[in-house]
């Protein structure tokens, strides 16, 4: 008698399901990390425009604001944004929770925080 060898069919449906699970998170997740990306992306821009000019805070509002409607960012404000006044410029910080739903009453919650010090 040969033996048999081989996923069963219920066995398929599991892991079908198990691997569905995974997709269906990555799919909710990664338009998180990517509009995160965008929001490091108009920060490293703040830096990189006014580093070594003569600028004021308005100067470092308008820029990001501009960066952050031009990027369509919607995790956060402009106005959730920090501008610390330095001795040779102004840090720029900003900390936030993008919460995504999942299934029924599960939820990831995701932390990010960025910071640059625009110097003249």
């Amino acid at each position: 008698m040969k033996r048999q060898s081989g996923m069963t069919t219920i066995g398929l449906i599991l892991l079908m399901m198990f691997l569905t699970l995974f997709v269906y998170a990555a799919m909710r997740l990664v338009p998180v990390y990517l509009e995160d990306q965008k929001i490091s992306g108009a920060f490293a821009s703040v830096e990189e425009e006014f580093t070594g000019t003569d600028f004021s805070r308005r100067d470092l509002v308008y820029g990001l604001q501009r960066r952050f409607e031009v990027e369509s960012v919607n995790a956060v404000s402009w106005k959730e944004v920090e501008f610390i006044k330095t001795g040779s410029g102004y840090d720029v910080k900003v900390r936030y929770t993008n919460k995504v739903s999942y299934l029924a009453n599960i939820s990831f919650t995701v932390d990010f925080s960025h910071s640059v010090s625009v110097v003249r």
